[in-house]
């Protein structure tokens, strides 16, 4: 911890003016001073004093002298301050938020002298005692959190106090004893730090035992030690005594604490108070005379950014501190470790720092912070920020998720998928009802699981499985619903309590929910989807759109959807009414839903939203929203009765605090307005409230339940509410109810009295059987009675008669009362001669009530059979009825036959219908039975049977009667013809108009009659073979048989009459006529059985060879039946011939014919029921007749059904419908779709299917066949440049097919040819949402680039993590071969210098690198260089390096030692106007860093006693002396300065070009003995120079100086060969003139006068620092080692500055101070 002097806040006097105490206010903006004169300054936290109020003594009358103000203290939210006063008394006073606020005394408590430590309440405005001791108190010290409190006595003693231990464990009480009055007393956050007038510091443990003592007692200049303060983290400790600060940092690592450098204030004198600021960051003391001295607190400080300044006042705490801002937060550890690096991140907005085992994290716009245990994870940790309430990070595979201003992880799981688009937690973002703690997470377990995760409980709440990749997922702010997408863009939602997941969306590029609120807005390519109500996915608001949203906003109660249109922006409003209420009462918050309907107009709408809220608020216990609610629906009643319980809940919260509406009476009220009453009652008897439940019950008039109450309480006044009740009963008319009363008060006669006023006979007979007493009294019950048969309650009369043994009036009540059970019960027992009559009429009632089963038994038991059969019919008992009838001997029964005969005709039973018929004598029905339902055979038995010969004629006729009457002429000709009756039908047909038959009636008698007269009279038997039987009657042929007498006479003569075809002929027609088994033995006697039959059969007689068959030969009745059945088919009869056909075995047959005929159902029903085998050909028959009529859908079921799909492939191909041909083809028939398909290329061919909109029309049909490969390659094949929407549209069908029904391999192979066609089209996006769709990001991600569509490529790397660096390396190249170096600036500002560096646009490049860190500057200052003195610009590059400085890098030497070499060889530069450029050379090797280290002082000690060392030395002498001899020849006095700087620079022509050192050199020395120099040195040099080497020159002139001979042979001259011959004929001329020997002066060394080095003793002397000559007696040293210079020439120079007032020479004399360390003692000042 370092004290930094920042400023004065008060000046201190002359004298004694103590500042008793100071205080920070817990908010850092406040700081407070309390002078001598009582008068509390108030300053700024910059230390500006901005108010101040003057404080008060306990009682004015004693002055404001009468007192010292010893403390103070602010409150924790900075508007009060506790003044401690002298005079027994603590004022506090408000001071307010704003400077200037009205300052008052708002609590004063008043303290007795004691020896007690108290607790004042400002509540309460009451103290007490917390602890006394024996010894008053010196000093109060507070822990680090302020929960704890240390006391320090007079005696030495130190007491601890917890208010809360914190769960340290600590113990409380007396700790320690000091060995002197602990008036400085500091709380660590380790130790207790206790200093005296002992000058000792002592350090104890918590326990109170020594750790360190710090002793001063041998310092005689410390005092005692007056105050002490600790820093808000507890690590540090100040103790001010006498003119003296000392400070004590604690030591975490080794558990100690060390005293900094003490701050030593000379003549502040006695430090009386400190006051740290809670910050840390200031330190304020006061001292004895007045003065307070502010102090800045710091370990270190740091600049972050150019944004943020750190400074560590702490090793656990750092103030961070916005520099644009000037906000400041202040982050620390509560554990007290040591903060070990402080990082910004996420956009400048949040706070990141280490300790050894903890993290903490801040938000610098919230000012939240939090400190979770953190164990060391290297700093391989990665933050992600997306979510304003908590920081995920992410850490080897685990995510941990904390929540700002929680000091605990709040989760942790395990995921490998760590973007925030796949993360999303929500934590308590919107209040729910009945929720208080709603912390929702979900994450991807792997990339197609998802996990949601409860974090307040810790428990999962569900794990969704999917089928597909998922690239982005959202809970909403509820947590309840939680939307994801997957990579086929398919928007779902999961529905976390249910558990069911919907699919809501396809093709889904953007999703969001609305903020605050449970709408879902998205886009589906041209449509802007959205779900106002997300419970009801299926109902969603669609508009179009023409571009892509881009963003959502919602402000100002509105919600707007921005969506892009080119070039444009257009916004979209959302309905905000739906948004608001909706989401309103789902979260429970129906303020906002009162708020925001009362801003809408009454509607049916509105009315209903009212409604909604009202019952919702009601059930909330909300009741001021409740009577808003139904003030706004009209309700008057219910408004006034919530008015008033509000009204009740005010009061109570008023007068008792807390939440009025859980007060009794209030919810008693809302469950009477429930209806509740019950509950009510519970409420008020929960606090004995019982007369209130009693008017409650009373003002419902409840009186049942107001009375039980009573009852059950005991009330006192419960006789007078049961009077009150009982009143009130019979004043309101309500005499049943009075009736009770008096039945339960005992009053019988008088609850029957009244049972029967209010109309109530069967209650008063209830009550009078239930009582003997009454029972007996006949008055009683004969009213009761009375009152009953009046009232038609017979059967109650009757058990009040029985119950008084009056049997008689019981029986006759029982009977009218239709009570018959009773009655015969009663009867049983007093009456049994009653009991039959008593059945008969209970089975009667039993009719009468249409109950027929039930009386039948009852007719029975009372003899009454035929009431019984009767009954039996009319309850459809028919084989009751029949068991009955047969039972009956009685012939009047007989007639009840016929009705249960026509029951059974209906059923077509008609054999038992018959034999009813018959028994009932009804035999013409029995017959009309049968003709009715044409069974002609069975009509004619009955009729032969049971009828003479003269009544079935009558019969005949009449029924043919009937049935001309209904018109049924061929019916009724039938039944004349078997009478023999022609005439009537041919009258018949006459009658009706109907000529033509009765002319074939007619035509057909006479013509037979004629044949058979005629062929009976030739003998022609022949002709009875061809008798139409079946069109005259039988009784006709047998008339005319037995007219002629030929019964036997056709078979007698035979044989002379006709052959053996005549003799069956005749026989066939003999047996016909005889019929039966006559006819089957005469046959059998001719041995014609079988010929009979077949000719029956084949002459259409199918009776008479059925009769045959059955009776003789059955073996042939299928033949017969089949006969039969062909015949009935000929004529058109198909339900006979089916009938046929199926008794003659052949129902394929039937099934063929109904085939023919084209009746599918009858011929599907005939195969089914039997013939399975024929199903398959009825199906194959239909579907042929469906392929005709063009259903081909129809067809296909059929011959799939029929499983015959060979047949729908073919007719398919005949009706060229390839497609479906294929498609059946492939399904069904695999194994032969290759040869089909080539059929198909085969046809195609032919008929020269190649346009495009031949394969168009192929693909659909591939496509609708599901042949969807083919599909695919046929519109892959669509090419027309001249519609490239049509090739788009073709080429994306063919990519959707792939996906959706081809495999990954085959979809991958057409995506990556469709992709490059779309891009080569310049359909970038489509062809990027192809690639996304398969996870092909690079793909995509190249085509945004190639389309330039570089903020898409962006957006995509980053959703999915990858591929990010990719992209910007290629937008970077895109940058730089575009040329766009401003714009690569902003994405890669290096390869934009680069750029700027190649375009040789230097000033933009050092001007951006400027803006970038120093090392990046002189990257390229050091490139720039380079090429100006490639360019042979040594000035400008020198200029260069002035104006950016020159950094100390090593690898720059050999640019500074090109730079030196390059200005050095300068021709013409010696004159004294090349001053500045020397002494710029000069400077830049001397160059000053912000460090205050010149280069040259680095490369000295890095590169110490190396080759590079010794050139920068030299170089930077070199420089030293050019520039110092440009500044002498500028004044004529220093001339032979300039010469002798000359002479010097001879001794480095190692590095300066020789013949310029010489040439220079000789120049200056043409005047006087040193010319001698020219004459020696300057003719070998350019001797050498000639020859271009250096060994042929004899140089012995130069061993006895330091001037080397060894050096390098200029190349190219600097002295031009004109000042070559110049100097050469100089030479010669002097030479000649003076005779002058060629010596070289020498000194008193007998040396050399300008060497170093001794020629005798070899010894070095120092060169002089202005001339270079070596330094011998006369000498002047400087306080830097080894630099000195010769006195004469040292003050020559120091004269002529003063003198001629030089800059340059100025100039010189600065250099050699900042070079030397100083300018001797001269009295020369620069200024």
């Amino acid at each position: 911890m370092q004290l930094k002097h920042l400023k004065t806040l008060l000046t201190p006097q002359e004298g004694a003016a103590k500042v008793s105490c100071m205080a920070w206010a817990p908010s850092n903006t406040k700081f407070a001073v309390c002078t001598v004169d009582r008068v509390v300054l108030l300053y700024d936290e910059q230390g500006e004093r901005r108010d101040k109020f003057s404080t008060k003594p306990l009682d004015p009358k004693y002055g404001k002298q009468s007192y010292v103000v010893n403390d103070m203290a602010f409150s924790p939210d900075s508007t009060k301050i506790a003044i401690g006063q002298s005079d027994n008394i603590i004022f506090i006073y408000r001071i307010g938020e704003d400077w200037g606020d009205k300052k008052a005394i708002c609590n004063k408590f008043v303290q007795t002298v004691s020896k007690y430590v108290r607790l004042a309440n400002t509540q309460t405005n009451k103290s007490s005692t917390i602890y006394g001791t024996e010894s008053c108190v010196v000093s109060l010290a507070a822990n680090v959190s302020g929960k704890g409190i240390l006391s320090g006595h007079a005696d030495g003693t130190i007491v601890r106090y917890f208010f809360d231990d914190e769960g340290s464990g600590d113990s409380q009480g007396k700790l320690l004893m000091h060995p002197c009055p602990p008036y400085a007393m500091a709380w660590g956050a380790n130790s207790i730090m206790v200093g005296g007038c002992d000058k000792k510091v002592v350090a104890y443990s918590r326990e109170g035992q020594i750790l360190q003592t710090f002793d001063y007692t041998r310092e005689q200049t410390e005092r005692e030690f007056t105050v002490a303060t600790t820093s808000p983290s507890g690590q540090s400790v100040v103790f001010g005594s006498y003119d003296r600060l000392r400070v004590f940092n604690w030591a975490p690592r080794r558990g100690v604490w060390d005293e900094a450098k003490p701050k030593e204030i000379i003549n502040i004198y006695t430090i009386t108070s400190l006051a740290w600021k809670k910050d840390g960051s200031r330190l304020a003391a006061g001292t004895l005379c007045g003065g307070v001295e502010l102090f800045d607190c710091c370990l270190r400080r740091a600049i972050y950014k150019n944004k943020f300044e750190m400074t560590y006042v702490g090793l656990s705490q750092v103030i961070v501190k916005n520099l644009s801002t000037g906000t400041r937060v202040v982050l620390k550890s509560y554990y007290g470790y040591e903060i070990e690096e402080v990082k910004i991140m996420g956009k400048d907005r949040y706070l990141v720092a280490h300790t050894s085992d903890t993290l903490l994290l801040g938000d610098l716009l919230t000012n939240k912070l939090s400190e979770v245990p953190w164990p060391g994870s290297g700093g391989n940790e990665k933050f992600f920020f997306e979510n304003e309430s908590v920081c995920m990070i992410f850490n080897a595979g685990e995510l941990s998720l904390v929540e700002y201003s929680n000091n605990e992880v709040l989760g942790s799981v395990r995921t490998e998928f760590m973007n925030p688009h796949l993360i999303s937690v929500r934590l308590n973002e919107r209040k729910q009802r009945g929720v208080d703690e709603n912390k929702k997470l979900a994450y991807l377990i792997d990339i197609k699981t998802i996990a949601v995760v409860d974090l307040a409980g810790g428990y999962n709440l569900g794990t969704i499985s999917h089928d597909s990749k998922i690239d982005w997922l959202e809970l909403n702010e509820t947590g309840r619903k939680l939307l994801f997408r997957d990579k086929k863009l398919r928007l779902h939602l999961y529905d976390i309590e249910t558990g069911v997941k919907t699919t809501v969306l396809s093709f889904c590029s953007y999703v969001q929910w609305v903020p605050g609120s449970d709408v879902v807005v998205a886009q589906n390519r041209g449509n802007l989807c959205i779900w106002y109500s997300i419970d009801s996915p299926e109902s969603i608001t669609m508009f179009p759109i023409k571009g892509d949203i881009v963003d959502l906003e919602r402000a100002d109660g509105k919600t707007d959807v921005i969506v892009t249109e080119g070039v444009n922006t257009v916004t979209y409003t959302l309905d905000e009414g739906l948004i608001e209420f909706g989401t309103a009462i789902d979260d429970g918050d129906y303020d906002r839903a009162t708020a925001f309907l009362e801003t809408l107009e009454m509607s049916p709408e509105t009315d209903s939203m009212w409604k909604t809220l009202s019952k919702l608020a009601l059930e909330a216990r909300q009741l001021h929203i409740a009577e808003k609610c139904f003030a706004a629906l009209g309700d008057i009643s219910t408004v006034r009765f919530l008015h008033q319980t509000n009204q009740i809940a005010d009061k109570v919260s008023n007068e008792m605090g807390g939440d009025g509406t859980a007060f009794y009476q209030v919810q008693a009220r809302v469950a009477m307005l429930d209806k509740k009453f019950k509950l009510a009652e519970m409420h008020f008897m929960e606090q004995n409230a019982i007369d209130e439940a009693i008017e409650m019950y009373q003002e419902l008039h409840m009186w049942d339940d107001c009375i039980a109450v009573a009852e059950a309480k005991g009330h006192p006044e419960l006789d007078s509410l049961r009077r009150t009740y009982y009143q009130w009963l019979t004043e309101t008319g309500q005499d049943e109810k009075a009736g009770e009363v008096k039945e339960n008060d005992g009053d019988f006669q008088g609850a029957i009295t009244l049972y029967l006023k209010a109309g109530l006979p069967a209650k008063a007979a209830r009550l009078a059987i239930s009582r003997p007493e009454i029972a007996n009294n006949s008055d009683t019950v004969s009213r009761i009675a009375a009152s009953l048969i009046k009232g038609e309650f017979y059967e109650r009369a009757g058990d009040l008669y029985e119950k008084i043994r009056n049997h008689q009036r019981a029986l006759e009540c029982y009977c009218k009362g239709g009570a018959f059970r009773k009655a015969v019960e009663l009867a049983r027992l007093t009456f049994p001669a009653e009991v039959v009559k008593l059945e008969e009429a209970w089975g009667d009632y039993l009719v009468q009530q249409k109950q027929m089963d039930t009386a039948i038994n009852h007719f029975i038991e009372a003899g009454c059979s035929l009431k019984a059969i009767e009954a039996a019919i009319a309850a459809r008992q028919w084989k009751k009825a029949v068991h009955i009838l047969e039972l009956q001997e009685d012939p009047s029964a007989a007639k009840y036959y016929m009705k249960i005969a026509q029951h059974y005709a209906s059923m077509q039973d008609y054999k038992v219908a018959e034999q009813l018929f018959v028994k009932g004598g009804h035999i013409k029905d029995a017959i009309d039975m049968y003709t009715t339902a044409s069974r002609w055979e069975e009509a004619h038995k009955l009729a032969v049977k049971c009828m003479s010969e003269e009544e079935v004629l009558a019969l005949y006729i009449s029924r043919a009667q009937e049935l001309e009457g209904d018109g049924k002429f061929k019916e009724a000709e039938y039944h004349f013809m078997e009478a023999e009756e022609w005439k009537a039908a041919v009258h018949m047909y006459r009658v009706n108009d109907m000529w033509e038959d009765a002319y074939r009636v007619h035509t057909l008698i006479f013509h037979f009659i004629g044949l058979l007269a005629l062929n009976l009279t030739s003998k022609k038997w022949d002709f009875f073979d061809r008798v139409p039987g079946q069109s005259i009657g039988f009784f006709l042929i047998a008339s005319i048989m037995v007219f002629f007498s030929l019964g036997s006479l056709p078979y007698r003569d035979k044989c002379n009459h006709g052959g053996a075809g005549a003799q069956k002929q005749v026989a066939f027609l003999w047996a016909r006529s005889l019929g039966g088994e006559a006819a089957v033995k005469l046959l059998n006697k001719f041995g014609l059985l079988e010929y009979a039959i077949e000719s029956a059969s084949n002459n259409f007689s199918f009776d008479f060879a059925f009769d045959l068959a059955r009776l003789s030969c059955k073996e042939k009745i299928p033949e017969i039946h089949l006969k039969h059945a062909i015949y009935l088919e000929d004529e058109g009869k198909f339900p006979e011939a089916e009938v046929e056909f199926i008794k003659a075995g052949k129902p394929k047959e039937a099934v063929f014919m109904y085939v023919h005929n084209k009746d599918w159902a009858s011929a599907q029903r005939v195969a089914e029921g039997h013939d399975p085998e024929s199903v398959s050909e009825v199906l194959v028959g239909q579907a042929k007749f469906c392929f005709e009529q063009k259903d081909f859908q129809k067809a296909e079921a059929f011959l799939l059904r029929a499983q015959r799909p060979e047949l729908a492939v073919k007719y398919y191909k005949d009706a060229d419908m390839w497609s479906d041909a294929m498609r059946i083809c492939k399904e069904y028939l695999p194994n032969k779709l290759s040869i089909l398909q080539e059929e198909y290329e085969k046809e195609t061919s032919k008929k020269g299917i190649r346009g495009v909109e031949g394969l168009l029309e192929q693909a659909r049909e591939w496509e609708q066949s599901g042949e969807y490969s083919r599909a695919v390659e046929c519109y892959l094949k669509v090419k027309d440049d001249s519609n490239t929407a049509l090739m788009e549209k073709c080429w994306m069908k063919a990519a959707e097919l792939s996906i959706k029904f081809l495999g990954g391999d085959r979809a991958l192979e057409v995506i990556h040819v469709v992709g490059p066609r779309l891009t080569h089209l310049k359909k970038y996006n489509a062809a990027a949402e192809l690639y996304l769709n398969m996870d092909l990001i690079k793909e995509a991600i190249d085509v945004f680039l190639i389309g330039e569509e570089w903020n898409k490529a962006k957006r995509v790397a980053k959703d999915l993590d990858r591929y990010e660096d990719y992209v910007d390396q290629k937008y970077k190249e895109h940058l730089k071969n575009q040329g766009k170096v401003d714009s690569l600036v902003g994405v890669d500002v290096m390869a934009a210098l680069d750029m700027y560096a190649e375009r040789g646009q230097w000033e933009k490049c050092l001007d951006t690198a400027s803006k970038q860190s120093f090392k990046i500057l002189h990257k390229y200052v050091a490139l720039y260089a380079t090429h100006l003195i490639k360019e042979q610009d040594a000035l400008k590059a020198l200029q260069l390096y002035i104006q950016h400085g020159a950094p100390p890098n090593l690898q720059n030497f050999n640019i500074y030692k090109r730079l030196f070499l390059d200005l050095i060889n300068l021709p013409d530069t010696d004159g004294p106007d090349s001053y500045h450029m020397w002494a710029d050379l000069r400077n830049f090797l001397f160059h000053k860093l912000p460090s205050n280290v010149s280069i040259w002082e680095i490369f000295s000690t890095s590169q110490a006693n190396t080759p590079a060392h010794e050139d920068f030395e030299q170089m930077l002498l070199i420089a030293h002396y050019y520039a110092t001899r440009a500044a002498a020849k500028g004044v004529e006095q220093l001339v032979s300065v300039a010469a002798k700087l000359s002479v010097s620079l001879l001794r480095h022509t190692e590095l300066v070009p020789a013949d310029k050192a010489f040439y220079e050199a000789g120049l200056a020395c043409r005047v006087g003995p040193p010319s001698t120099l020219i004459d020696i040195c300057f003719p070998l040099v350019f001797q050498a120079i000639d020859e271009g080497s250096l060994d042929t020159v004899d140089h012995s002139d130069f061993i006895n100086t330091d001037i080397p001979f060894e050096v390098p042979v200029p190349t190219k001259l600097c002295v031009s060969d004109a000042q070559r011959e110049q100097i050469r004929d100089w030479v010669l001329m002097v030479s000649m003139d003076h005779r002058l020997e060629q010596v070289l002066p020498v000194d008193e060394r007998n040396s050399y006068e300008a060497s170093l080095v001794a020629t005798n003793t070899g010894l070095r002397s120092l060169p002089c620092v202005l001339t270079g000559y070596p330094v011998l007696r006369n000498k002047i040293e400087f306080s830097s080692a080894g630099k000195m210079a010769n006195k004469d020439d040292w003050n020559k120079f120091l004269m002529v500055t003063k003198t001629t007032h030089s800059p340059e020479c100025q100039d010189v004399l600065k250099f050699i101070s900042q070079w030397c360390g100083g300018l001797p003692t001269s009295g020369f000042s620069f200024h």
